[in-house]
């Protein structure tokens, strides 16, 4: 089963990240990504939402260079769950890609600026991110690990982590964009 739990959270990232809907990721897909969360950011939050870009760029990147085997600057769903595995979550690319968006996005949606996120906070990210809303009570629960009421800067970072690397099923931070879909 823990190799299926990260397949499943990797396929729904792979659903999500395929903004053309057409099956396959291209450099389109992860630009529309990179505007997507950049949104999400004050009109006047240069600094964050060039992180989140840049950092989906060198996601691109690492993705394109590792996984398009045949040259034709698209990832099917297979080479982005393999790649997910050997090489986006690998030490030397996971600070620079996932990570990275995970630091501009806290900054960006911490509107008042007390460095954490309010349920309302939190709410309006899955709101905006396209992630459906249903679930998003109950993955903020799950992610304030110390029931504060908030979700600190390390409590966030832990969820992305957990999210991306942990081969548990009842990991918190598998919550992070809804529940992880049984039987994909």
């Amino acid at each position: 089963m823990p190799a299926d739990v990260k397949n499943q959270k990797f396929t729904m990232l792979f659903d999500w990240f395929d903004q053309g809907g057409d099956g396959v990721l291209t450099h389109d897909d992860f630009r529309a990504m990179g505007a997507l969360f950049g949104r999400l950011a004050a009109p006047d939050d240069r600094e964050n939402v060039s992180a989140m870009r840049s950092a989906f760029e060198e996601w691109w990147r690492v993705l394109l260079a590792r996984g398009d085997a045949n040259g034709d600057g698209q990832i099917d769903r297979k080479e982005f769950l393999d790649l997910m595995v050997a090489d986006i979550t690998a030490p030397e690319h996971f600070e620079k890609a996932v990570l990275a968006i995970a630091d501009a996005l806290m900054r960006a949606l911490d509107t008042d600026h007390d460095g954490v996120l309010s349920k309302d906070e939190y709410v309006r990210m899955y709101d905006a991110l396209g992630i459906p809303p249903v679930h998003s009570e109950d993955a903020f629960r799950r992610l304030d690990r110390d029931g504060n009421g908030a979700i600190s800067h390390d409590e966030f970072r832990t969820a992305i982590t957990e999210f991306y690397l942990s081969s548990d099923e009842n990991a918190p931070g598998n919550w992070l964009i809804g529940p992880i879909q049984q039987g994909s």
